[in-house]
C-alpha cells in the first residue's frame, strides 16, 4: 500500500457560521486547506465531503457539484458521503481509499456542518428530530430528543455494570472545558465550569431525561464548522512541495459498522469499533502504548470514558478512571481531547472526524497551541463514531520523515 501524508490541516472556528452557505463553506474550506501550503485547488485530483444534515436541515443535496464549482475541481473523482457523526472520517477514508487505488496523488476531504440560522439561532427541537433519524426507528419510540435519551440509557448502562459515579463521568467535562480556554477554534474557549458546577443541578445544567443521570455539561455542543485535509502519497508531496518530514503520516486507517438497532448486542464493548480500531493499530505497526496524542469521539462524556477504552488506553470499565486520575491531561501519559472534545471544542457533526484527525496531526506536527501541546507527541490515535456506536472509523497516525 502507498504510505498517505496530511499535507495540510485548515478548519473554521466552531460555533456559528452565521450567514455563510453551504457553496460558501465548501469553498471557505477546500481554499483554506490550500492556502495553509500555498496551493491551488486544481493540483488536487480527489475530493471526498462528509456532512450528516445537509438535506434536513440546508435542504441541498449533490454536494460533490458543489465542490466541482470551485475552479481546479470541475471533472475530478469526487463525491458526498455520509455516516452520520462519522462522516467526517468516512470523508477522510473515501480520500484514502481513491488515493490507494491510483485515482489520483492528492486529494482533499472536507467535513462540515451548518445546523444554525443566518443570525446564528438554533431550533433544538427540529435539530433534535433530525438527528434522530440516525437512529433505529423501533429506538425512537417515547424518545423526545432521541441521541441524548439514547445516550442517558448508555452512561446509566456504564455506571450500573461498572460501579462508576456521576462525578468521575463529569470530571471528562470539565477537563475538556479547560482544555477548550486555549483552543481558540473552540466552540467553548471563554467557558469554564468546576466538577462543582458540572454536578449541580442550576441554571443552565439539569437533567436532560427524568430519571436518567445525563447532565446538560455531560452533552457536546449544537455547532456549525467546517474543516479540510489536504491528503497526499509520497508522489504527490512531492508535486505540492512539501517534504515528508514536514507532514504527519497516515499510518492506519480502520472502518467497521455495527447493526444500527441495539438490540442483542454489547454497546458497551462496542464490536466494531473495537475492529476499526485493531485495523488501525495492524497496519500502522504499532500497540495502544506507542500512543500519547489522541482524539475521542465524545458526544457525551460516556463516550470519552468508552472512548478511551477503544483506542486501548484502558480496559473496559475503566475509561472514566483514566480521565480522574489525570492520565488524559496534556501533561498525563496521553493527552486525550487536548482540543477540548466535542464536548468543548464543538460537535460540527460532518466536520468532527476530519478535525480530530487534524488536531492529532497538528499535535505530532508540533503546531498545538503552547498550553495544549502534548510533549515529544511521537503517535496518535482517533475513534470518530456515527449512531448509537454503530459506525466506526479510526485511524493511527506517525509524524512524519
Amino acid at each position: 500500500m502507498k504510505k498517505i501524508y496530511i499535507a495540510a490541516y485548515h478548519q473554521s472556528k466552531f460555533g456559528k457560521l452565521m450567514g455563510m452557505t453551504v457553496p460558501q463553506i465548501l469553498r471557505a474550506a477546500v481554499e483554506g486547506a490550500c492556502g495553509e501550503i500555498g496551493a491551488e485547488p486544481a493540483a488536487l485530483d480527489v475530493a471526498s465531503a462528509g456532512a450528516a444534515c445537509n438535506f434536513t436541515l440546508n435542504e441541498q443535496g449533490l454536494l460533490a457539484g458543489l465542490l466541482a464549482e470551485i475552479p481546479g475541481l470541475e471533472g475530478k473523482p469526487m463525491e458526498a458521503v455520509e455516516n452520520a457523526c462519522a462522516s467526517g472520517g468516512q470523508a477522510v477514508v473515501s480520500v484514502i481509499q481513491k488515493l490507494q487505488l491510483g485515482l489520483g496523488e492528492t486529494g482533499v476531504a472536507v467535513g462540515f456542518e451548518k445546523m444554525r440560522d443566518g443570525d446564528g439561532k438554533m431550533d433544538g427541537r427540529l435539530i433534535g428530530k433530525v438527528l434522530g433519524y440516525f437512529s433505529h426507528p423501533d429506538e425512537r419510540v417515547g424518545k423526545v430528543f432521541v441521541f441524548p435519551h439514547i445516550f442517558a440509557e448508555i452512561m446509566q448502562a456504564y455506571m450500573s455494570e461498572h460501579g462508576v459515579a456521576e462525578e468521575h463521568l463529569a470530571q471528562i467535562a470539565v477537563e475538556e472545558y479547560q482544555n477548550a480556554r486555549y483552543n481558540p477554534w473552540a466552540q467553548m474557549s471563554k467557558v469554564q465550569i468546576t466538577l462543582e458546577q458540572a454536578m449541580k443541578i442550576e441554571g443552565i445544567n439539569r437533567y436532560v431525561v427524568e430519571g436518567l443521570p445525563l447532565k446538560t455539561y455531560d452533552c457536546s455542543q449544537i455547532t456549525d464548522g467546517y474543516a479540510a485535509l489536504v491528503l497526499a502519497t509520497e508522489e504527490g508531496l512531492a508535486r505540492l512541495g512539501r517534504k515528508k518530514a514536514e507532514c504527519v503520516e497516515v499510518a492506519g486507517w480502520g472502518q467497521a459498522t455495527d447493526p444500527l438497532s441495539r438490540a442483542g448486542r454489547d454497546v458497551l464493548r462496542p464490536r466494531g469499533a473495537r475492529r476499526a480500531m485493531r485495523a488501525a493499530y495492524e497496519m500502522a505497526g504499532l500497540e495502544p502504548r506507542d500512543i500519547n496524542v489522541a482524539e475521542v469521539h465524545d458526544c457525551f462524556t460516556v463516550m470519552g470514558a468508552l472512548g478511551t477504552e477503544v483506542i486501548g488506553k484502558a480496559e473496559p470499565g475503566e475509561g472514566a478512571r483514566y480521565w480522574v486520575e489525570g492520565k488524559a491531561r496534556v501533561d498525563g501519559e496521553c493527552g486525550i481531547n487536548t482540543s477540548g472534545g466535542l464536548v468543548a471544542k464543538g460537535h460540527p457533526i460532518g466536520a468532527t472526524g476530519v478535525a480530530m484527525i487534524g488536531w492529532c496531526a497538528w499535535q505530532l506536527a508540533g503546531k498545538a497551541p503552547r498550553e495544549l501541546q502534548v510533549k515529544d507527541a511521537r503517535a496518535g490515535a482517533t475513534f470518530n463514531i456515527g449512531g448509537p456506536v454503530c459506525a466506526s472509523v479510526c485511524t493511527v497516525l506517525k509524524a512524519g520523515g
